[in-house]
């Protein structure tokens, strides 16, 4: 499999990421979340502007495979993982890893000790593949609609302080 290509989003790519996003909570999503679950959460891509300006207030990178769009994650301030989804087509491929792997070195770059996310159901083992651990359960409102999802975080090691510097006396 060629490697995963990690790029800063572009407006032009709203549109793209709205398929994914729908896409992966429809196939990706439908052990865990009902048809009305499902379907309530993916109107959040309704309004494809708000959406847009959405993953553009974020850090937001699009992962790619032989120059197509495979999968969107967004960094939401310093330290929170908001969005993370994946083309069905393209899951289980190592692309969430990336995206997550890109996303925590960012983090670490800016001094973050703990990055948080609220994992869906579907993406929790994703998650805790890659060292985040389960902090609470959360019911959340979409719509008329309830979804669980579940607050983790990865907490980094903070870097070993530098020796003090020697004095030599002569």
């Amino acid at each position: 499999m060629s490697a995963i290509a990690l790029r800063p989003f572009l407006p032009s790519d709203a549109r793209r990421c709205i398929e994914i996003f729908r896409n992966s909570i429809e196939e990706l999503g439908n052990e865990d979340y009902d048809e009305d679950q499902r379907e309530a959460w993916s109107a959040r891509a309704d309004d494809p502007a708000a959406f847009a300006e959405r993953l553009s207030e974020s850090l937001t990178l699009i992962a790619s495979l032989e120059g197509a769009s495979v999968g969107f994650a967004t960094l939401k301030g310093l330290a929170a993982l908001d969005m993370l989804y994946v083309d069905p087509a393209f899951a289980r491929r190592g692309v969430g890893t990336a995206l997550i792997d890109a996303l925590v070195r960012i983090a670490q770059a800016r001094g973050v000790e703990k990055l948080s996310a609220d994992a869906s159901d579907s993406a929790r083992p994703l998650f805790e593949r890659n060292g985040f651990v389960a902090q609470r359960r959360n019911l959340v409102a979409m719509g008329d609609q309830w979804l669980g999802n579940t607050t983790m975080t990865r907490t980094f090691a903070k870097p070993a302080a530098a020796p003090p510097p020697t004095t030599t006396r002569h």
